[in-house]
């Protein structure tokens, strides 16, 4: 496969304990968590009423991807977008099927609004008067890799920003015996193919990836979206290379080549 590249332009970060993208990168260094942090982001984004009601996927998807394009300096209303995420929100899966086994009528029609794989995307694009194109992609464990690998691609196709958002929430029923997935994380990076920010190069090989050892990683080992980690790592440390799940005997290697601060 032809290498392809990027500027990452800005990062959004959110998990349990670290609400933020400086939160991370101080986690990453220190191993200092943040004690007073919310169990459940509030994006901004939304209005207070929206805002309350939010199903756990929506509130960190949309906070991290605006914080994203905030670090960036980007607008989020011209922006084409990748949502990447691998179960959608497992809890409202588990509130439809058992609603639907014991009383169909019962069903809530913003909770079924909600149970589709683009809600993100739709609440994002919305709440922005975004109409820049938006892609949801979902290939289970391999899902940021291939999220990213289509933003990539769509700046290699000529756009000059991509904004790629990646995230999963905590399964809960009998869906939890099937795909584990615990905690709240997301993780956002507006891709520009010019200008500053730390330069990736994407590779797709056979192999397969090492589970990620760093210390975000091994934080958000329980989340279905662990396997974006490794990038986040590197880019908390100014690491070199991050190895992601790609598919089954094939792996994404990235590479980070960091700005070097201006001597005086």
């Amino acid at each position: 496969m032809t290498a392809l590249s990027a500027r990452i332009a800005g990062v959004g970060f959110w998990a349990n304990a670290l609400p933020s993208w400086a939160a991370a990168q101080g986690f990453a260094t220190t191993g200092a968590l943040d004690p007073a942090a919310p169990a459940k982001p509030q994006p901004q984004l939304l209005a207070p009423n929206e805002r309350r009601r939010a199903p756990e996927s929506v509130a960190v998807a949309l906070e991290v991807a605006l914080a994203a394009c905030t670090n960036a300096g980007a607008d989020p209303a011209a922006l084409p977008s990748v949502f990447a995420s691998t179960h959608g929100d497992l809890a409202i899966t588990d509130y439809m099927c058992a609603t639907l086994a014991q009383d169909p009528a019962a069903i809530s029609p913003i909770r079924f609004h909600n149970s589709v794989h683009n809600a993100a995307a739709g609440y994002w694009t919305i709440g922005n008067g975004c109409h820049a194109p938006s892609t949801a992609i979902s290939a289970f464990d391999a899902s940021f890799a291939q999220g990213l690998l289509e933003a990539l691609s769509q700046l290699a196709a000529g756009a000059p920003a991509v904004l790629l958002v990646a995230y999963d929430t905590t399964a809960v029923g009998p869906a939890a015996s099937l795909w584990a997935s615990a905690g709240l994380l997301g993780g956002a990076l507006v891709l520009t193919a010019e200008g500053a920010g730390p330069r990736i190069t994407a590779t797709l090989e056979d192999g397969d990836a090492p589970v990620g050892s760093g210390p975000l990683a091994t934080h958000g080992a329980a989340n279905a979206m662990a396997p974006m980690l490794p990038l986040f790592d590197a880019l908390a440390v100014h690491g070199a290379d991050a190895i992601l799940h790609a598919a089954p005997g094939r792996l994404l290697r990235v590479h980070l080549q960091h700005d070097t601060p201006a001597q005086d």
